[in-house]
């Protein structure tokens, strides 16, 4: 039941991750037809909106990939063949993901708090709305590679169950 309301949080993420990538291409689009046509008139305001929309779909992707197990995820070693050593190796990447998704869950509060008292040069908007990506983002992830690891452990449970 959890794991079918994460992964359908995932499609929305998923889906609010290409809404952005269409928004992210109108202020883009404005800045090329100013910058090489001169059609209209060049809007500074584009290039903040464009960073912003920029900074979401990155910590969106980002959560998106530790859902699907593609991301922070390097193999130096082959996969491992046995279910504990597969444990092991799949354990130590989601407890790596979960120390520091909580590290950017926690100090990315002190880092909104810091962005929520400061405005953008040409929006004038407040930039806690970038600047609470961090916290949100560690927070996701540090529930994403906790399933993911519960899911490892009753994986593990379900081939030594087999084996037996």
């Amino acid at each position: 039941m959890i794991g079918r309301f994460l992964d359908r949080f995932c499609t929305g993420l998923r889906i609010l991750l290409g809404v952005l990538m269409g928004a992210l291409a109108i202020p883009v689009a404005m800045q090329v037809i100013s910058r090489y046509t001169g059609l209209i008139p060049t809007f500074l305001w584009t290039e903040e909106l464009a960073t912003f929309i920029f900074i979401w779909i990155v910590m969106i992707g980002s959560m998106v990939a530790v859902w699907d197990g593609t991301h922070f995820d390097v193999r130096l070693v082959p996969d491992a063949q046995g279910p504990l050593l597969r444990l092991i190796q799949n354990g130590v990447v989601y407890i790596a993901i979960l120390v520091f998704g909580l590290l950017f869950a926690i100090y990315g509060i002190e880092y909104a708090e810091f962005g929520s008292k400061q405005r953008s040069v040409m929006m004038r908007a407040n930039l806690v709305v970038t600047h609470i990506s961090l916290s949100i983002a560690g927070t996701i992830w540090t529930i994403f590679a906790g399933w993911r690891l519960i899911e490892a452990v009753a994986e593990y449970r379900r081939a030594r169950t087999e084996q037996v």
